[in-house]
C-alpha cells in the first residue's frame, strides 16, 4: 500500500499524534536506545547515563491478579531498571498504580533463590499531560522515608512524576515542549525530531501507523456499539420499573442486566 492510498482520516490521525499519545510514543521508542537515553538523561539529570536495553509494550504477568503492559522498559549500564509511562488522563497516574507497577517490576526481576540485596534500583516514571500534583513543579520525586528520623529509606525503589504541562528554557522544559509537538520541525531535540519525522513521513512506517489507527477506530466502534446496546438494556429496565408490574427477577431476566445494575436504576428512580 502506498502512502497516497492510505485513508485520509488515518493520515490526519497520524499527523496529529504527539509523544504524549502512548501508542505513538511506544512506536517512537521501540528498541530505540538513543531516544530513551535522551529522555532518561534529562529527567534524571544524568548526562552520563547509558541505556543498554529499551523495549516497549513489555508485559508483566501476574497469574493470580491484574497484569500490566509497560509503555517502555529500559536498563542502563549499571543494571538499573526504568519504566516510563505516558498518561494523558490524570486518573491513569494514581499513586497506587505507581506502587503496583513498582511491585510487579520487582517480581519480574527477582529470580527464584536470588538474594534480596541483588534487587537493582528501579524507577517508575509517569510523564503526564497535566500537572497531576498541582504544585507547579517540573517534576516530583517520590521516595520512601523513615518518618521518625526524617531519613530516606534506601530500598532502591523510586517514583517520578513529570509535569508534561511545564514549560521553560531548561532541558526538561524543552523536552516537555517536544512531547506535545505534532510537527517534527517544531521540536527542539534532533534525536526525537528525526524519529518523529521518520514515523510520519516514511511510506512503510506510515502504513504501519495506519494499521494501528484502523485497529483503534475499529475497537472504538465496537466499544461504542456495546455501550449503545447496554443503554438500550437500561432503558428497557427503566420502563419495566416505571410500569410497576414486573418483579426484580423478571427485569433482570428480560433486560440482561445484573442485579446490581437493576438495583442502581431502581435507586435512581426513587431518588
Amino acid at each position: 500500500m502506498a502512502k497516497e492510498t492510505i485513508n485520509q482520516t488515518n493520515l490526519e490521525y497520524i499527523q496529529n499524534f504527539c509523544l504524549l499519545d502512548d501508542i505513538f510514543m511506544t512506536k517512537c521508542f521501540e528498541d530505540d536506545i538513543p531516544c530513551v537515553e535522551l529522555v532518561l538523561r534529562i529527567i534524571l539529570n544524568k548526562d552520563d547515563l547509558q541505556v543498554t536495553e529499551a523495549h516497549t509494550q513489555d508485559f508483566l504477568a501476574n497469574l493470580r491478579n491484574r497484569s500490566v503492559r509497560l509503555d517502555v522498559l529500559a536498563t542502563d549500564s549499571t543494571g538499573k531498571k526504568y519504566n516510563i509511562e505516558i498518561q494523558r488522563a490524570d486518573k491513569g497516574a494514581g499513586e497506587k498504580r505507581a506502587r503496583y507497577h513498582s511491585s510487579l517490576l520487582d517480581s519480574k526481576i527477582m529470580q527464584k533463590g536470588s538474594d534480596f540485596d541483588d534487587l537493582p534500583e528501579t524507577y517508575i516514571i509517569f510523564i503526564t499531560e497535566n500537572d497531576v500534583m498541582k504544585k507547579g513543579l517540573p517534576l516530583y520525586r517520590i521516595e520512601r522515608c523513615n518518618l521518625d528520623t526524617n531519613e530516606i529509606f534506601n530500598d532502591g525503589a523510586h517514583i517520578i512524576y513529570v509535569n508534561g504541562a511545564y514549560r521553560d528554557d531548561t532541558p526538561l522544559g524543552w523536552l516537555m515542549h517536544d512531547f506535545s509537538c505534532k510537527k517534527a520541525d517544531d521540536m527542539k531535540y534532533k534525536t526525537l525530531a528525526d524519529k518523529v519525522r521518520f514515523l510520519k513521513e516514511d511510506k512503510k512506517e506510515v502504513e504501519i501507523m495506519s494499521s494501528v489507527v484502523d485497529e483503534i477506530l475499529t475497537r472504538g466502534q465496537r466499544e461504542g456499539r456495546k455501550e449503545g446496546q447496554r443503554e438500550e438494556k437500561k432503558e428497557a429496565a427503566r420502563r419495566m420499573l416505571s410500569a410497576g408490574k414486573y418483579s426484580l427477577e423478571e427485569i433482570i431476566n428480560i433486560s440482561g442486566l445484573s442485579i446490581d445494575e437493576v438495583k442502581q436504576l431502581q435507586n435512581e428512580k426513587s431518588a
